[in-house]
């Protein structure tokens, strides 16, 4: 009947620990790079370098890329020709994750999986294609085309780069997809599916269409003057995202499989919760009632309560209504006094929003708060606005204090909530 699933035990819950964070980031390449940039409060948003904004005739030329990416540093070349951007990032960032944990997947690949979700996929490959086919006709389009543009080839390129032939799936659920990515591994693993998972997230959006889509929307900020400036969650003086791109992938292992092999447990990805809203295309329900219940399964699934909530790393991606909705909804999960006291930070201000992969950087920021007792800030916050009051905003520069529990929020178009609970990791809790 097929491979038995191994693992499971009666009234036992396996417990899912990360041992490794793999970032090719607008903050900087690798975990170390990326993480220093986010203490120390930099913004990485500057005119954008990957195609000419101004010539294309958009309303906003600024984005948060990745600074020095060369795919040929993590990827042969040959195979790199063959992926898209947003599997490029994937794969590099699924390398630096595997090195940081020092996992040796050809050691049982059956049992390794990877779970890497993207929002929109080869949007960039879509577009350059596009062109082809208006301007030089069908039969010039690519023979490429397609696998390099479908969104689950950055879960798929990292299965064959790098020989992982566990459990292989792509979350798509717009700006929770990284978030959905790293709960559902995080199931497969206590479910006994596997022992190991690559999650997290890639997107490279940063292309005339991509922009051109939200510009439309008016969901970006056109603060062409002071692109440093331009991410600034809760702030009054907030007009629009910045776009961002990234791979984030983070390895995530059943606990007593990471100690057998002598990996350093970093923090626990303890809990799990998703809902729907069932409202709208893109606005959020203005009651907060579906994050809430995300927010709350998440911490249940942990085993704990609200008042353990240390910290939370926002969603908080710089619109006028996400915003204040998602004060609303972190007061409704959490109880209007426990949210009064509850440290809250939007780490896009200084990455940009990077779409289907936000939730894996902000997994992995999370985790570093956790593992390092610092909040990193939301930069640009200068004056709160008045409806986004209400929780402890980490504001301007990073904060020293104890993190033991913390929640990271990823709501995506639709009305997709998912959130992740990351604890401090204690043997024996």
């Amino acid at each position: 009947m097929g491979q038995a699933i191994r693992g499971r035990e009666a009234g036992v819950r396996r417990r899912v620990v990360v041992t490794g964070i793999g970032l090719v980031s607008p903050l900087g390449i690798g975990l170390d790079a990326a993480w220093a940039a986010a203490a120390a409060g930099r913004s990485a948003a500057a005119p954008i370098t990957l195609f000419d904004a101004e010539e294309s005739g958009l309303g906003t030329h600024f984005a948060c890329e990745v600074p020095g990416f060369e795919p040929t540093d993590h990827i042969d070349r040959r195979q790199a020709r063959r992926m898209d951007r947003h599997a490029q990032l994937a794969v590099a960032a699924a390398r630096l994750a595997v090195d940081h944990a020092a996992l040796r997947i050809e050691d049982e690949p059956d049992r390794i999986g990877a779970l890497v979700a993207s929002g929109i996929g080869g949007v960039q490959t879509f577009y350059e294609q596009s062109v082809v086919l208006r301007e030089r006709g069908a039969d010039r389009v690519s023979p490429l085309f397609v696998p390099m543009m479908i969104a689950n080839m950055a879960a798929a390129q990292v299965s064959m780069t790098l020989g992982v032939k566990g459990p292989l799936s792509c979350t798509v659920t717009a700006c929770a997809s990284a978030n959905h990515a790293l709960g559902d591994a995080a199931d497969m693993i206590r479910l006994g599916r596997a022992e190991v998972m690559l999650a997290g997230g890639s997107e490279a959006a940063v292309c005339p269409i991509g922009l051109a889509g939200f510009n439309s929307m008016k969901a970006l900020s056109t603060r062409n003057d002071d692109p440093a400036a331009a991410s600034r969650p809760f702030d009054v003086g907030r007009d629009g995202f910045v776009m961002g791109e990234a791979g984030a992938v983070l390895v995530l292992e059943e606990l007593q499989h990471a100690l057998a092999r002598g990996a350093e447990p970093l923090v626990e990805l303890a809990g799990y919760g998703l809902s729907g809203d069932a409202h709208h295309l893109t606005e959020p329900d203005p009651t907060g009632e579906g994050p809430a219940r995300a927010m709350v399964m998440a911490i249940e699934d942990a085993g704990l309560t609200p008042e353990d909530v240390d910290y939370v790393n926002a969603h908080g991606t710089s619109t006028p209504v996400g915003d204040v909705a998602e004060v609303r909804v972190l007061q409704r999960a959490l109880g209007a006094d426990k949210a009064a006291r509850t440290m809250v930070s939007s780490t896009k201000s200084m990455h940009g929003h990077c779409l289907g992969a936000a939730g894996g950087i902000e997994a992995a920021l999370t985790a570093m708060a956790v593992r390092e007792g610092l909040v990193p800030p939301t930069i640009n916050l200068d004056r709160v606005d008045p409806e986004c009051a209400g929780v402890d905003h980490v504001a301007g520069t990073a904060r020293r204090a104890e993190v033991r529990v913390a929640l990271s929020n990823g709501f995506g178009f639709g009305g997709h909530n998912a959130t992740v609970a990351i604890t401090r990791y204690e043997d024996g809790r």
